[in-house]
């Protein structure tokens, strides 16, 4: 069922606001990131190269195979797995200011041949079938209005034996009073609720990873970094937005593990 508030020219709105500050205060990285504990001192993007070839690994990635990135952001990640795995990376973003990043990154990379960005969407996917060895979706699924299309297309594009790795913060249970990350967004779902979503798509769930650490580490590690930089975020995008900011990390972040975990899925299309 689609989720009626959802409207997929306000989602891009939303990234292509958000792009620029993402580039310049986070490192492109929009997402969570990976802490062994309190005391590792290892930065933002430390952290989230880390995340990902956790969440990359679940694929058995093999030179010279293609991946789609499904919600690509400005494709740091997507030229990072370039250049750890070998691999050719198609990345696609809702968010035209997003896609132009993306190829502006790409072109100054030492990969610039292996990884190509577009403006796309993941209900509608632009892919013949069979056509992709492997997919990933770091945190991006959430926006999918529609979940059971979503999947559909994944598995389309996919050949035969593909993969699809993906990642959420999810909720411990169905109780949990874990909010939608934006007001357009999904409601959050459970491990057990993303399980049966990849199964239902015809897929095969093969390892499913839950990880505290995660979502506490990397409370506590943007929630320093945001106040270090929010005098300069006052500065260049007003008082109003930075206290939006440091009010949606309070919300986001309050939660404990009875009540919040990271997942990590992977499925193989049969």
């Amino acid at each position: 069922m689609s989720e009626l508030n959802w409207n997929p020219a306000a989602v891009a709105d939303f990234y292509d606001g958000a792009s620029a500050l993402a580039d310049k205060y986070f490192g492109g990285y929009q997402r969570q990131g990976y802490w062994y504990d309190e005391n590792d001192d290892a930065s933002l993007e430390e952290g989230a190269e880390r995340l990902t070839r956790k969440i990359v690994d679940t694929l058995g990635l093999r030179r010279g195979e293609s991946l789609l990135d499904a919600g690509c952001g400005s494709g740091t990640a997507s030229i990072d797995i370039a250049g750890a795995y070998g691999v050719e990376v198609t990345g696609i973003t809702i968010s035209p200011v997003e896609a132009a990043n993306a190829r502006a990154r790409a072109a100054a990379s030492d990969v610039a041949g292996q990884v190509r960005f577009e403006t796309g969407d993941y209900h509608s996917l632009s892919f013949p079938e069979n056509h992709f060895d492997a997919i990933v979706a770091f945190e991006s699924l959430f926006n999918a209005f529609d979940l059971e299309k979503a999947l559909g297309e994944f598995h389309r594009v996919l050949r035969p034996g593909g993969r699809v790795a993906m990642s959420e913060i999810a909720k411990a249970t169905d109780v949990s009073p874990l909010k939608k990350p934006f007001p357009l967004a999904r409601e959050p779902m459970t491990a057990e609720s993303w399980t049966k979503a990849f199964e239902a798509a015809g897929f095969v769930v093969e390892e499913r990873i839950q990880s505290n650490r995660v979502y506490v580490n990397t409370g506590k590690r943007h929630t320093e970094h945001f106040e270090k930089v929010s005098g300069r975020l006052t500065e260049e995008f007003g008082a109003e937005l930075t206290e939006g900011i440091r009010q949606g990390m309070r919300e986001a972040f309050h939660l404990g593990p009875e009540d919040v975990t990271y997942l990590i899925l992977c499925a193989r299309k049969q």
